[in-house]
């Protein structure tokens, strides 16, 4: 029988508030004691422990015999980015941060609020969840906050295309093995932002709808961090004619 950890359980909180405190210090340590390059390996390796954990995840389960093709790929958005995020923070290039930034935040703030975890502590899936999702956003956190990585203007809509793109994808590989990756042809089992949103397709419309306003409030600080600034820049300038 599966039982979903309730919302605002212990199971619930606890990753949460462990994952906040481990960010802040690491930040906080990373920009205070270590070099350049020191932060870049700090940095892959959280991208390699995150990913690591998703694949032997996976494998354990092929191995044990009662791997399902039709539930159990890594094709939900946050599962996909943890098995690869090892390639974003290997090569740290732009273009993955540019879409990251919000696919993560986006993401994984309601996997975060909604946990969809069919089985508890101490199972080897609360691990993986907790540590796919609640690592994602470390990762993206570090790369701003220590890799001082910003996104543009631009990056909002580069993030929205590819994210359809993926959609598009997955609805073909949903078609094909009859299934359900990313909530596409049906709502979340656990209780979700979705239920608020209709039936389907309707909560897909919605969704598609809501997006660009959430990724431009994703971008807002950035914007304005970025215009504050540009004008102290242009009244130290003016101060010195």
């Amino acid at each position: 029988m599966i039982s979903f950890i309730e919302i605002g359980s212990l199971q619930h909180i606890a990753p949460i508030i462990f994952t906040l405190i481990f960010s802040i210090v690491l930040i906080w340590f990373s920009n205070r004691e270590l070099n350049r390059k020191h932060q870049e390996q700090v940095f892959n390796s959280l991208g390699v422990f995150v990913s690591l954990t998703v694949l032997v995840f996976h494998m354990y389960h092929i191995l044990k015999g009662n791997y399902n093709l039709s539930t159990d790929l890594p094709l939900f958005l946050c599962s996909f980015m943890a098995l690869f995020i090892f390639v974003f923070t290997k090569t740290r290039k732009y273009l993955l941060f540019e879409i990251l930034l919000f696919w993560i935040i986006a993401g994984t703030s309601q996997a975060v609020i909604t946990p969809d975890i069919p089985f508890g502590f101490p199972s080897f899936d609360y691990f993986r969840y907790w540590i796919a999702h609640l690592g994602l956003l470390v990762i993206i956190f570090y790369a701003i906050c220590v890799l001082k990585m910003r996104p543009s203007t631009k990056s909002m809509f580069k993030s929205f295309i590819t994210l359809q793109m993926y959609a598009i994808v997955v609805f073909g590989i949903n078609y094909i093995l009859d299934s359900n990756y990313s909530y596409l042809n049906s709502k979340p089992n656990s209780a979700s932002a979705l239920d608020y949103f209709g039936d389907w397709p309707i909560y897909l419309l919605v969704m598609e709808a809501i997006l660009i306003p959430y990724f431009f409030i994703i971008y807002l600080p950035f914007f304005i961090t970025k215009k504050i600034k540009k004008n102290t820049i242009s009244q130290k300038a003016d101060s010195y004619l």
